[in-house]
C-alpha cells in the first residue's frame, strides 16, 4: 500500500473555509466526494513520520484519506516497537518534540498501523509478533505482567471487532448532499448498529485471574475450560487437545481436532500451523489433557481484533474488493455523455446570466436522469427475490448482473460434483511378494499392522458417546470393527495400563478377535492438505511396541517409505483404481521411540497397503454439466484428489465427453543432473510434443497435478496462459496453489474465483461465488444455495442474464426518457415557452416511474442459450440505435410543432411573455401530447426479451400498465376536459382531425423506432463477423468465472 504524508497548513485551512462559505458549501461537497482534493488544498507534503494526514493508495488503485492518531505511552514501552530510547541512535528526523513518549498510528478498514522506527514506515501492528517462534510461544506460558499487558493494550488496541455505523445526523447530511445533486432518489439507510464483541471469562496464568475478552493482548496465556467456549481471539494451542467446530470460518460442518504445538526454532504462522491454532469465532466443543486432572487446555493469544481470522472475514464483508464490470464502467461514461448534452443545451438557451443559472440547472437535471441508479437496480431486485424463492440467497446484488456474463465455472469435486460420504470399496495388503488379493472390508483382513493402522491412524473423537470426525475416517474406523475409548478424568487408569504414557485415545479390537491387542494413541499429527498426510504414534499394553502409522495420498506415502517395501505393482494398481474413480489412500508404519517428533516419524516407513473408497457422482451433476456445455459455458474441476480419479469423475459427469481425449501435463523441475522438462501425453501413455498436443485433430482436455503446476509456473510461464485456457482438471492442488491459480487467472484478465475446502476468502473475491454450505461462513460468499447439488447453476446464469438484459433496457429507457424531455424543453425554450411543472410531474411520476418499476418484472427464459447478453453501453449498435431513436423523437416533436403552426386556427405566442407565463398555448400542448406517447413507446421498444427473458406477455402488470397509460394519454389528447386542461395547463384544441393526426404521428414514430430496434437486435450479431472478430483474438474480458463450493 502506497502511503504519502501531509501536514496541515493553517492559512490554507482558513482559505478553504472561506471558499466553502462563499460557495454555499459546494467546495465541501467536492471535498467529500474527492477527499484527496481536500488534502491537496489544505495540506503540504511531508515525510510520513511527521504527517498529520496520510493519503493511501490500496491494491485496487483507490485512494483513501486517514488521520494520524497519537497516544501517550509509558517510558520504555517503545521497546516493543523495536525503537531505541537512546537519542544518539535516533534517525536525523526528530519524530517527537514533546518530552512524553507518543505512539503514532492510524486505523484503516479496522486494522491498526503503527509507526515503526526500525522499518521507517507505518506497519500493521501484527508485524510486531511476526518473528515469534514456537519456542517463544511455549515460553509465554507464564503469562504477562500487568505492566506488559498495559503496554501491549496501548499498542495493539482492544480485542474488539467494531463495525462502524454512521450516526443518524451524518447519514442525514450525506443524504442531503445526494438530494442537492438530484431531484429524485430512493434512499436506503442502515438503522441498526452491528458490534461484534465477544465477552467471556478467561484466565491469565500469572495469577489465574478472570478477565474480559476485550482486554486480551497477544502473548496472554489462556486456560480453556473442559466444556469448551466460543473463542474470542486467535491462539496457539500449547497443551491438551481441542475439538473445534470451525464452520463459522470454513463452512466445514465436521469438527476438527487441534493438537499441541511442538516447541522448535521455526517461526510460527497461523497458516502453516493451522492444526495447532485455535481461531477466533470458532466454537470449542471440548478441551482435554492440558490441565491437572485431565480437563481443559492451555493456549497463547497470537492475534486480536481485526487481525484474527474472524476479523479478516468481517473485514472482507465490510470492505469488499471493487466490482470491475464493464456495464457499470460504461454507465459512468454514458452519464458523462449525457452531461455533455446538457452543457450543449445550456449554451444553446443562453439569454442572460440570471436566466442562464436557473435554466441550466433545469437542463442538467433533465439531461442527466437522477432516477437512473434507482431504476437500473429494479431488475436486480426482482431477480434477487426470485432467487430467494428458489432457495438461493444473495448478499451482493450487483453480482447478479455479472452472472449474466459468466463463461467459466469452477467446481470442487467432493461434496459438490460427488456425494459427501464415502463407502469402503476394498483393501489391498502389501507384502514381500507384492499385493495380496483384494479384501472387501478391513475387518476381514488377517491380524497385522495394516488392520491396526486403519483402526488407529485418525483424529476421530468421542463426544457424549458419539463418534465425531471426518466422514472418511468415520467410515474407515467403522469398517475395522474396532471401538474407540477416551480417558476419563485425569486419565491415570489408562496411562498406567499403557506404561505411564499420556494416552490420548485407545482403540480396542472386537472381543472375538483375541489375537489383536488394544493400542493407545499417544501422539497425533493431524491431516494437512498441504502435506497430504497425517500420522499417529501408538503403544500397546505396558508401553511396549511403539509404532508410528501414516495415512495419506499414495504418492506422498510411498515417497516416505523405504523403496524395497513398496510393491512393484504400486503404480499400475494406483492407476487402475484411480481410473475407476475410486478414492485411494495408502498406509505405512515403522517402529520408533515414543517421544519422536514429526520429522523422525515420517521417514523410512514400511509400506502396508492401499484402502479404496467409492465416492459416487451426484445424479444432478451430469445434467447440469450437459446444460452448461450446450450453452458454451466452460466447466473445470479443481481438487486435491488424484488426477486419474478426477478424470474419471470428469468423464462420469460429462466435463470430458466420451469421444474426447485427455492429455496429461507432466513437468519436472530443474535438478543438478537435468534441465526442467515439460511433457504432454495421452491417457494411453503415448508421448506427444507440445506442438502436436495443441494442434491435434481431436477435441482434447488438459489435466495437470499440483507438482507439475508449480513447475509450469516457475520454469514455463510462456505456456501457462495456453494451458489455463485448455485445462479442465487441476488435481492434487494444495490450498496455496489454488490461490495462486486464481491470481494467475486475474493477471490474464479472467475474472476468477478460487474455492476450496477451507478458504472462504476466494468465494468473496470471485465474480460469482456460490456456497452450498448453510454454515455461518457462507456469509462470505456472494451466493448461498440451500440445495446440496449444482442444480442452482443454470438458474443463476439465467437470472443473471435476465437481470443484465433488464438493467440494460432500463438504462437505455431512462436515457431516452431524459432525451425526450430534453428535446421538449429545448424546442419550447426556442419558441419562448416552457413545460409546466404539473406536466413534469405527470411525465416523471405517473408515466416514467411506474413504467420503470414494472419493466423488470419479467422472469428469465426457461432455457440457457449459447449466446450471452451484451454488457457494453458504448458499443456501436447501442449508440447507433440511441442516436436514431433520439433523432426520431426530435423529428416527431418538431413535426407536431410545425403541423400545429401551419393550421388556420393557430394563434402565435405573446412575444412580451416568456417561459411558463405563456401557458397554456398551442406549442406546449402539441409537444406535450406527442412526448407523452413517446415515453410509452420507448418503454416497449427497448424492452427486449428473446432469448434471455420470457416474452413480453408474461409480464402482465407491465402490459396492463401500458394499456392504461396509452388510454389515459389518448384521452388527454382527444378529450382532455376543462378540469384536466386547467390542471395540466393544456390548450383545449377543438379540431378532432388534428388530434387524430397527432395520434397517427405517434403511431408512425413507434413503427420506425420498433423497426430500428429489431434490425439492431438481429443485425448486431453480424457486426463482429464483418469486423473479423474471433474468439481467439479476444485479449480482454475472456471469461467471467464462477465457482461452486460445497462444505
Amino acid at each position: 500500500m502506497d502511503v504519502q504524508g501531509y501536514k496541515w497548513v493553517r492559512w490554507r485551512v482558513w482559505l478553504c473555509r472561506l471558499a466553502a462559505l462563499l460557495s454555499l458549501g459546494l467546495l465541501l461537497l467536492v471535498f467529500h466526494w474527492r477527499p484527496r482534493f481536500g488534502v491537496f488544498a489544505r495540506c503540504k507534503s511531508c515525510p510520513p513520520a511527521l504527517a498529520d494526514i496520510l493519503l493511501l493508495r490500496d491494491s485496487f488503485g483507490q485512494q483513501h484519506v486517514v488521520e494520524v492518531l497519537t497516544e501517550e505511552m509509558e517510558e520504555g514501552s517503545l521497546e516493543l516497537l523495536g525503537q531505541s530510547e537512546d537519542t544518539e541512535s535516533r534517525d536525523t528526523v526528530q519524530l517527537y518534540k514533546e518530552e512524553k513518549t507518543l505512539l503514532r498510528y492510524y486505523l484503516f478498514e479496522g486494522l491498526r498501523y503503527v509507526w515503526v522506527d526500525r522499518k521507517g514506515a507505518f506497519c500493521r501492528v501484527s508485524v510486531l509478533n511476526e518473528d515469534w517462534t514456537c519456542n517463544n510461544l511455549h515460553g509465554s506460558q507464564k503469562g504477562l505482567s500487568p505492566l506488559e499487558q498495559s503496554f501491549r493494550r496501548t499498542i495493539y488496541g482492544t480485542n474488539l471487532i467494531d463495525v462502524p455505523v454512521k450516526p443518524y445526523p451524518k447519514l442525514l447530511s450525506h443524504d442531503c448532499e445526494i438530494i442537492m445533486f438530484s431531484r429524485f432518489l430512493i434512499l436506503t439507510s442502515h438503522s441498526r448498529s452491528l458490534r461484534i464483541d465477544i465477552c467471556t471469562g478467561l484466565c491469565v496464568f500469572s495469577e489465574e485471574e478472570c478477565v474480559s475478552s476485550v482486554e486480551l493482548v497477544p502473548g496472554d496465556c489462556l486456560i480453556i475450560p473442559q466444556e469448551g467456549m466460543l473463542l474470542p481471539c486467535d491462539a496457539a494451542l500449547l497443551a491438551g487437545e481441542c475439538l473445534v467446530n470451525e464452520s463459522m470460518l470454513t463452512g466445514e460442518s465436521v469438527p476438527v481436532l487441534k493438537t499441541p504445538l511442538q516447541a522448535s526454532d521455526r517461526k510460527y504462522s497461523s497458516d502453516t500451523e493451522r492444526r495447532h491454532t485455535l481461531f477466533s469465532g470458532t466454537q470449542l466443543i471440548q478441551a482435554k489433557g492440558g490441565r491437572p486432572g485431565g480437563g481443559g487446555a492451555v493456549a497463547v493469544v497470537t492475534s486480536t481484533g481485526f487481525f484474527t481470522a474472524k476479523g479478516d472475514l468481517v473485514s472482507s464483508i465490510l470492505y469488499p474488493q471493487p466490482i470491475d464490470f464493464r456495464f457499470y464502467r460504461d454507465a459512468v461514461k454514458f452519464l458523462l455523455i449525457l452531461a455533455s448534452v446538457a452543457l450543449i443545451g445550456t449554451i444553446y438557451i443562453f439569454v442572460t446570466w440570471a436566466e442562464l443559472v436557473i435554466r441550466s440547472l433545469d437542463i442538467v437535471t433533465i439531461a442527466v436522469p437522477p432516477a437512473l441508479p434507482a431504476a437500473i437496480t429494479t431488475g436486480t431486485i426482482y431477480a434477487q427475490r426470485r432467487l430467494k424463492q428458489r432457495g438461493i440467497f444473495c448478499i451482493s446484488p450487483p453480482r447478479i448482473n455479472i452472472c449474466g456474463k459468466v463463461s467459466l465455472f469452477c467446481f470442487d469435486k467432493t461434496g459438490t460434483l460427488t456425494e459427501e460420504g464415502l463407502d469402503v470399496w476394498g483393501v489391498l495388503e502389501a507384502g514381500p511378494a507384492g499385493f495380496s488379493e483384494l479384501v472387501p472390508e478391513p475387518r476381514l483382513l488377517p491380524p497385522g499392522h495394516l488392520r491396526s493402522g486403519l483402526a488407529c491412524c485418525h483424529t476421530v473423537a468421542l463426544l457424549r458417546g458419539q463418534l465425531l470426525g471426518d466422514p472418511l475416517e468415520l467410515k474407515m474406523v467403522e469398517s475395522t470393527g474396532w471401538t474407540l475409548q477416551e480417558p476419563d478424568g485425569d486419565g491415570s487408569v489408562l496411562n498406567a495400563e499403557f506404561g505411564g504414557h499420556k494416552v490420548l485415545a485407545v482403540m480396542r479390537p472386537p472381543d472375538q478377535q483375541s489375537t489383536d491387542e488394544a493400542m493407545a494413541i499417544v501422539q497425533r499429527f493431524p491431516f494437512s492438505s498441504a502435506l497430504q498426510r497425517m500420522s499417529v504414534v501408538t503403544v500397546t499394553h505396558g508401553g511396549r511396541s511403539a509404532l508410528a502409522f501414516i495415512k495419506g495420498s499414495p504418492e506422498m506415502v510411498a515417497s516416505l517409505c523405504q523403496t524395497q517395501t513398496v510393491p512393484a505393482q504400486f503404480s499400475s494398481k494406483l492407476h487402475s483404481f484411480s481410473s475407476e474413480g475410486l478414492r485411494v489412500l495408502a498406509v505405512a508404519y515403522k517402529p520408533l521411540n515414543v517421544n519422536s517428533n514429526l520429522r523422525e516419524v515420517e521417514k523410512d516407513m514400511h509400506f502396508l497397503g492401499l484402502l479404496m473408497m467409492k465416492n459416487l457422482v451426484k445424479p444432478e451433476s451430469a445434467k447440469v454439466i450437459n446444460i452448461l456445455r450446450k450453452a458454451n459455458v466452460r466447466s473445470i474441476m479443481v481438487t486435491g484428489d488424484n488426477v486419474l480419479t478426477a478424470v474419471n469423475v470428469a468423464k462420469t459427469c460429462g466435463m470430458v465427453g466420451s469421444d474426447e481425449k485427455v492429455i496429461f501435463i507432466t513437468a519436472t523441475p530443474h535438478t543438478a543432473q537435468s534441465m526442467p522438462t515439460l511433457r504432454f501425453s495421452l491417457e494411453e501413455e503415448a508421448a506427444l510434443s507440445g506442438q502436436s498436443s495443441v494442434e491435434g485433430g481431436f477435441v482434447y482436455h488438459l489435466a495437470i497435478n499440483g507438482k507439475s503446476f508449480a513447475v509450469l509456473c516457475d520454469h514455463f510461464p510462456e505456456y501457462l496462459p495456453k494451458v489455463l485456457m485448455r485445462a479442465t482438471i487441476f488435481a492434487r492442488m494444495a490450498p496455496d496453489q489454488k490461490t495462486q491459480l486464481g491470481i494467475i487467472f486475474i493477471t490474464l484478465t479472467v475474472k476468477y474465483c478460487y474455492y476450496g475446502a477451507n478458504d472462504c476468502g476466494a468465494l468473496r473475491a470471485a465474480d460469482v461465488g456460490v456456497s452450498l454450505s448453510e454454515a455461518e461462513a457462507s456469509v462470505a460468499s456472494p451466493f448461498t444455495s440451500k440445495t446440496e447439488n449444482i442444480s442452482c447453476v443454470p438458474l443463476l446464469i439465467r437470472e443473471g442474464r435476465c437481470s443484465l438484459v433488464t438493467s440494460f433496457s432500463l438504462f437505455r429507457y431512462m436515457a431516452l426518457y431524459s432525451l425526450i424531455q430534453f428535446c421538449s424543453v429545448i424546442i419550447l425554450y426556442t419558441v419562448k415557452t416552457s413545460v409546466a411543472d404539473q406536466q413534469f410531474l405527470y411525465c416523471d411520476i405517473l408515466l416514467v416511474t411506474l413504467l420503470a418499476i414494472v419493466m423488470g418484472r419479467g422472469g428469465p427464459s426457461e432455457e440457457l442459450y449459447p449466446s450471452r447478453p451484451a454488457a457494453s453501453l458504448l458499443a456501436l449498435p447501442v449508440l447507433g440505435s440511441l442516436f436514431i431513436h433520439t433523432c426520431m423523437i426530435a423529428l416527431g416533436q418538431l413535426a407536431a410543432l410545425f403541423i400545429t403552426t401551419s393550421e388556420e386556427w393557430y394563434i402565435p405566442l405573446n412575444a412580451t411573455e416568456v417561459g411558463t407565463a405563456n401557458l397554456p398555448n398551442f406549442e406546449n400542448t402539441c409537444v406535450f401530447d406527442i412526448s407523452g406517447f413517446q415515453y410509452i413507446i420507448m418503454s416497449v421498444v427497448v424492452t427486449k426479451s428473446y432469448p434471455h427473458k420470457k416474452p413480453l406477455y408474461h409480464n402482465m402488470v407491465f402490459l396492463i400498465l401500458l394499456f392504461v397509460q396509452f388510454g389515459v394519454t389518448t384521452w388527454l389528447v382527444l378529450y382532455p376536459g376543462a378540469v384536466f386542461s386547467r390542471l395540466l395547463q393544456l390548450y383545449n384544441i377543438s379540431d378532432m382531425n388534428f388530434k387524430l393526426l397527432l395520434v397517427s404521428l405517434a403511431a408512425l414514430n413507434f413503427l420506425i423506432c420498433f423497426v430500428v430496434e429489431v434490425s439492431d437486435l438481429y443485425g448486431a450479431s453480424q457486426i463482429p463477423r464483418l469486423l473479423n472478430y474471433t474468439a481467439k483474438s479476444t485479449k480482454s474480458d475472456i471469461f467471467k468465472v464462477a465457482v461452486i463450493e460445497s462444505s
